[in-house]
């Protein structure tokens, strides 16, 4: 993950990283999570650690071939979805709690703030049962399941 370590010999967040580059915060995590970035990603990237593209496209097709065994890059990515998981459940907590001061100190006669509380709770549960995969409706063994089915029907 070169553009990864790259960003971190300049100390600089993703955001930091997205900002100098013009491009999503999204976008920076996808490279460097090892999808292949577009030419104008490229681009950007080079003249912001002021290099050429071919080495960012050399150190990136060189982090595929590196020594992480799947099982490892999976833990991974799910350790990354645990940690997006628990910022989330904090901003709503703490943006909640605001809310419902805000409400309190306002209008104490009605409480509005439980309607972003209970619309955004929704969405954090389902962000939870997603990460902890306590419904795996479309998980591996479906995707497989699905791949080999149409597989079959384009034979």
């Amino acid at each position: 993950m070169s553009v990864r370590k790259l960003r971190l010999e300049k100390s600089w967040s993703q955001e930091q990283l997205a900002e100098i580059c013009n491009l999503s915060v999204r976008t920076i995590q996808r490279i460097e999570r090892g999808q292949k970035p577009s030419l104008e990603s490229l681009k950007a990237l080079s003249a912001a650690f002021d290099t050429d593209v071919t080495y960012i496209t050399k150190e990136t097709d060189m982090s595929k071939q590196s020594n992480i065994s799947l099982k490892e890059e999976q833990a991974i990515i799910y350790v990354r979805d645990i940690k997006g998981f628990y910022t989330h459940l904090i901003t709503y907590a703490i943006v909640i709690v605001g809310l419902f001061a805000l409400n309190l100190i306002t209008s104490s006669d009605y409480l509005w703030a439980i309607w972003p509380a209970l619309g955004w709770g929704i969405g954090v549960s389902i962000h939870g049962i997603n990460v902890f995969e306590v419904f795996n409706l479309f998980g591996p063994d479906w995707e497989k399941r699905q791949i080999e089915k149409r597989l079959k029907r384009n034979s």
